[in-house]
């Protein structure tokens, strides 16, 4: 589906895990419907950039591919997602706190869509490594085939979008990874 997930799209979580994010969002609504409580609520796509945890997706290709090690990636590779950079996504909670309305929700992305393999396969060739370290390991049950956000909204109405572009983003993040290893 070409569709993309906007603030007023039905939430619809397929695992325990988008359950709960979802239940936080729904927790959150209904403090500021009941009490009034001066909450907004932000959507994001998915994050890179330094210092994430080893166990995320691009942390885990980097690492292993930079040990010549197993690259493992779910089913046939194709769930896309949306990448921004975490310092984007830090500047798009700033905008929305400092011009955010209360009780609104505002979407958070980057129109950088790329299916796990293809991004996988990038980072591989950012270090040189063959594509042979690609493995593909058993899905996740309730994976969803894309994430794709519509963030109009935001840029729109708080004037933010990204500034990161995505080649040097990536390439910087796997930099800092590499230095990491090598200390």
């Amino acid at each position: 589906s070409k569709e993309r997930f906007t603030e007023t799209s039905p939430l619809l979580p397929n695992s325990p895990y988008s359950a709960s994010k979802t239940a936080a969002d729904l927790l959150v609504r209904a403090y500021h419907h009941t009490y009034g409580l001066p909450v907004v609520i932000s959507r994001c796509s998915n994050n890179y950039g330094p210092r994430q945890h080893p166990e995320k997706f691009l942390p885990t290709v980097i690492l292993n591919a930079a040990q010549d090690k197993p690259v493992p990636i779910y089913g046939d590779g194709l769930y896309v997602r949306d990448w921004i950079h975490v310092l984007d996504h830090c500047g798009a909670i700033d905008t929305i706190l400092q011009k955010g309305k209360a009780g609104e929700v505002y979407n958070v992305g980057a129109d950088n869509e790329w299916a796990n393999i293809d991004l996988a396969r990038k980072v591989l060739h950012i270090l040189g490594k063959p594509e042979d370290l690609l493995t593909s390991v058993a899905d996740r049950p309730g994976h969803d085939r894309r994430y794709a956000i519509e963030w109009a909204r935001i840029k729109k109405e708080l004037g933010w979008s990204p500034h990161v572009v995505f080649d040097s983003g990536l390439e910087e993040t796997v930099n800092t990874y590499l230095a990491r290893l090598r200390s």
